[in-house]
């Protein structure tokens, strides 16, 4: 594919400027998070007018159970076991009791049967050539598949494999292995025996996830039930390691697989999984009002929060709307403070100006979460906090109020609080997917030289990544990756012939579902600003056929086969001037602008 020309090739190489502005990082997430799914369409069909496949619920959903579950699965137990028994001491000393007995069982039938020891070692054989990041991520991928696993003996994947997330099929030649060692160390007989814990376990957690649930709803005002034919559940695992979150996102459903320990678990990270359950369908449904708001991404850049932030109004709002809520419902630490009972009338003024000091004291520790948000990167916290403080005072739910909150936000103001925030220099943990670090690698640190606007740096880093001569699988993913860097760094300076060529090498060459996807967006976007709409439109497409389970993906290709792509000053209408662009607005009845990395702007067009 290459493109033609149009007005002038100066006019395309400004116009292709725009489309690096809101692109996620190339390297694809194991967990969801924040973020995580797609704009909160019937199961089965994007929000444009063409029907869009997405991965059916897994196996352990009950579409007729209730909205929100606490379960134990065999089929998730089976395979913590496995990687147990392969050397995953994740959190080891500090889980529960019954973890370390399975092990001790496992152990012991192995002791016993070289036909189990053999089971076991092609087990492990396959995890470790699978081991890609060194991380909880890894294990994150086995979890996902065992969500989507039957109990045994059939212990079969649920759904097509189509059907399922990615990052599930990317390890599911485990299954077979996995049926094997379960049936030579008779993994399904210790289930048996150590199933009762689970429901102790689940019943411990009962109340305190009830009262959680319970609490969340009355503030937001929303009953459970608000959202027909979507799942809030969470799974109950003590042989994974309790500093895990393991948080996903399936279509509607979302499913926290957790560890407890004594009955406790990370009540915190669970509940900001709920908020994302609550609040992303209220926001995705206003992604078009969200993106006005693209002049904030420019001021976030060396903000240190995950690339996804910094590139997409929409995940950034969510977010910033979570921490503001969990800002104004937090336990301060701070002894609640009430008038006695019977105190006199001269008394009072005392008593209130006690009350007033410790109201005080709490909203200080409130603020100070809130401007630690804000140097984060989540610049948009503080004024969906101080709105909060209006929503509390008025009767109506979130759901009737989000849209008040969203259209009425003043953007200039909101960018000008942003481009005061002196940023942190390192990130706090994610929520929704907890790992070790890990030592950066070139490509990495290319990636981040982009994202910063150096894009002379990241071309040369990636340069020297492609010099490496090796068959290796990992010097082809790294190949992939440093054209999909290199392909990027080609629209920031205006060279989209090379850009295209970059991008095909990365589809060409690569495995890594993400890059593939963007790879097509990018592909559509740039023949969207050369007028080749139906090209455009099976472009998207692809991207959407990739599925990398990633809801900013998802959202940017339905939106490219809904609307083109175009920006400001460009047009492909037959009487446009062919001379020079127009210097006047977008046409009325566009989307709402998006600026773009050279200060230019986007916009998708109604077709």
């Amino acid at each position: 594919m290459t493109l033609r020309t149009i007005r002038s090739f100066a006019v395309l190489s400004v116009a292709v400027l725009c489309l690096v502005a809101g692109f996620p990082a190339a390297t694809a997430r194991g967990q969801s998070s924040d973020s995580s799914s797609s704009n909160k369409s019937p199961k089965g069909q994007s929000s444009s007018s063409q029907p869009v496949q997405q991965e059916k619920a897994p196996s352990l959903i009950d579409p007729a159970g209730p909205t929100i579950s606490l379960v134990s699965s065999e089929p998730v137990f089976l395979m913590a076991a496995a990687l147990n028994a392969c050397g995953y001491d994740e959190g080891l000393e500090e889980s529960a009791p019954v973890r370390k007995r399975v092990r001790d069982e496992i152990d012991q039938a192995l002791a016993k049967s070289e036909d189990a020891r053999d089971k076991r070692d092609k087990v492990c054989l396959y995890i470790a050539q699978h081991r890609t990041t060194g991380s909880e991520r890894d294990i994150s991928q086995y979890i996902s598949l065992a969500l989507y696993l039957t109990p045994p003996p059939e212990l079969e994947t649920s759904e097509e494999l189509a059907e399922m997330p990615p990052d599930s099929t990317q390890v599911v030649e485990i299954v077979p292995l996995l049926k094997d060692f379960v049936a030579a160390v008779d993994l399904h007989g210790i289930w048996l025996a150590v199933h009762p814990i689970y429901d102790r376990e689940a019943d411990r957690l009962h109340d305190p996830l009830s009262k959680m649930i319970v609490g969340t709803n009355l503030y937001l005002k929303m009953p459970a039930e608000t959202y027909v034919g979507r799942r809030f559940l969470v799974v109950i695992e003590p042989l994974l390691s309790p500093y895990t979150v393991n948080a996903r996102i399936y279509g509607t459903d979302y499913v926290v697989v957790v560890s407890p320990v004594d009955g406790q678990i990370r009540m915190k990270d669970v509940r900001h999984t709920y908020l994302h359950y609550m609040i992303e369908p209220l926001l995705n449904a206003r992604a078009n009002a969200i993106d006005r708001a693209q002049p904030i991404l420019k001021e976030v850049r060396e903000a240190p929060m995950e690339f996804r932030y910094r590139s997409d109004t929409v995940p950034l709002t969510i977010e910033c709307l979570i921490k503001a809520i969990e800002a104004r419902t937090m336990d301060t630490g701070i002894p609640e403070y009430k008038i006695p009972a019977g105190v006199e009338r001269s008394d009072l003024p005392r008593y209130e100006h006690e009350r007033q000091v410790y109201q005080q004291k709490v909203d200080a520790v409130r603020l100070a979460t809130v401007r630690h948000d804000m140097t984060q990167g989540f610049v948009l916290t503080q004024y969906f906090y101080e709105q909060l403080i209006q929503f509390e005072k008025d009767p109506a739910s979130l759901r009737d109020m989000i849209g008040e909150m969203v259209y009425t936000m003043d953007v200039d103001q909101q960018v000008h609080r942003a481009r005061q925030i002196e940023f942190d220099k390192e990130a706090d943990e994610e929520v929704l997917g907890r790992s070790k670090p890990r030592k950066l690698t070139r490509l990495d640190l290319a990636e981040a030289r982009l994202a910063a606007g150096d894009v002379a740096t990241a071309s040369s880093m990636a340069r020297q990544a492609l010099t490496v001569r090796t068959d290796s699988l990992d010097a082809v993913a790294d190949g992939a990756r440093a054209n999909f860097i290199l392909a990027r760094a080609s629209i920031l300076t205006g060279h989209p012939e090379d850009a295209i060529n970059d991008f095909q090498k990365t589809l060409a060459t690569s495995k890594t579902p993400r890059l593939l996807a963007w790879s097509h967006i990018y592909l559509g976007r740039m023949l969207d600003l050369d007028c080749k709409r139906d090209e455009a439109v099976a472009e998207y497409k692809l991207a959407l056929t990739v599925r990398d389970g990633q809801q900013d993906t998802r959202l940017a290709a339905e939106r490219g086969v809904k609307t083109a792509y175009a920006v400001k000053g460009h047009s492909c209408d037959e009487d446009a001037d062919d001379d020079a662009p127009s210097a006047g607005p977008a046409k009325p009845g566009g989307a709402t602008p998006q600026t773009g990395a050279a200060g230019q702007t986007g916009t998708q067009k109604p077709q």
